[in-house]
């Protein structure tokens, strides 16, 4: 019988990773398991056409990104782990979104990926590049939950 003691959930915290998170939840309360909540920043363009703008305020845009990232996680966390007798361990990265999150499952040796189908564009016709990446990519089960 499957049963998973690490899962992986990559949040960007839209109501669409919520609902991934609560499904993981479930599942590591059920199987004795603990939760990897990962976030990942993107990577801040330093120019753009005939624009750039100075390491000093990339550094600064990267540090109050590390600071919104990490109160929106515990919030996240506060909001729907309360009643869950689960660990979870929170981790803020920062670069492509498929690429670090196919690492910390490697890192982590993860036995479940939980991703949301979409992240915060939404809904489109075709599961979200994302998902569909990691999916593609991972080295183990990946649960893919879909958008209400």
């Amino acid at each position: 019988m499957f049963a998973p003691k690490k899962i992986l959930v990559p949040t960007d915290f839209s109501k669409y990773s919520d609902n991934a998170l609560k499904q993981a939840l479930d599942i590591a309360q059920q199987q004795k398991g603990k939760i990897y909540l990962l976030h990942v920043i993107g990577i801040i363009q330093q120019c753009a056409i005939d624009y750039c703008l100075d390491q000093a305020t990339v550094e600064e845009l990267e540090m109050k990104a590390s600071k919104a990232a990490t109160e929106r996680m515990q919030k996240q966390i506060n909001k729907v782990a309360k009643s869950m007798q689960v660990e979870i361990i929170p981790e803020i990265r920062k670069g492509t979104p498929a690429k670090e999150i196919l690492e910390a499952q490697q890192k982590n040796r993860i036995d479940l990926l939980v991703i949301a189908s979409h992240g915060m564009t939404g809904i489109l016709s075709h599961l979200g590049s994302v998902a569909e990446k990691v999916a593609r990519q991972a080295k183990c089960p990946v649960y893919i939950v879909r958008s209400k």
